[in-house]
């Protein structure tokens, strides 16, 4: 095995698991040691710019896949109740909330739903999950419960209200912490009834 090679094996295991092009090329492993690689099956290409290790089970590789190439989105609405555990829909793409100004990032694989947000909106409840050795920023329940409420309209009311169920259920129930990402999310009035119901 070349220096190039074992360089590339200890970007992959530094990074969780995964490591873009760029992480590569900025380590001096020039792009045709890693096309060498994949081809003799030493590593996978398992989307545009993005390499891991042949034959590497991840535990949630479409979550690892999207934060390595866009680290500065955070999981929300499906992706953000699954890791959350509240809910019992499969998530059929990746969920990743936006900055307003931010530009749609170019991912072939795997489907990405993208939702852009502003200021506290975007900011707040953020938590740092690690899926796989990779981290994985994503809203908190509360934060996460809020959005739901927000787009309820492109997820389905059920949905919302079987993650609503599910908190209650499997979480401490802090009614405050709800209503203090709901008035940041402008949803406080939908909220509230199914929130008093719930009670």
């Amino acid at each position: 095995m070349t220096t190039a090679e074992k360089k590339v094996i200890e970007l992959i295991g530094k990074t969780g698991g995964m490591a873009r092009t760029r992480d590569f090329l900025a380590n001096g492993v020039h792009p045709r040691v890693l096309y060498r690689m994949r081809d003799e099956g030493s590593i996978d290409c398992i989307s545009r710019g993005l390499y891991q290790l042949a034959g590497q089970i991840l535990d949630e590789p479409d979550l690892a896949a999207v934060f390595t190439k866009i680290p500065h989105g955070v999981a929300c609405l499906i992706s953000a109740l699954s890791i959350h555990e509240i809910t019992t829909e499969i998530p059929h793409a990746v969920f990743v909330a936006l900055q307003r100004s931010a530009e749609k990032p170019r991912i072939d694989y795997p489907p990405v739903h993208f939702f852009w947000m502003s200021g506290a909106a975007f900011t707040e409840g953020v938590e740092i999950q690690n899926k796989g050795g990779v981290k994985i920023p994503v809203y908190c329940v509360e934060k996460t419960l809020a959005d739901c409420f927000k787009y309820r309209n492109k997820i389905g009311m059920d949905v919302v209200l079987e993650a609503l169920k599910f908190y209650r259920e499997r979480h401490r129930f802090d009614g405050n912490k709800i209503m203090h990402y709901a008035r940041i999310c402008r949803v406080e009035n939908v909220m509230r009834p199914y929130l008093e119901a719930s009670l």
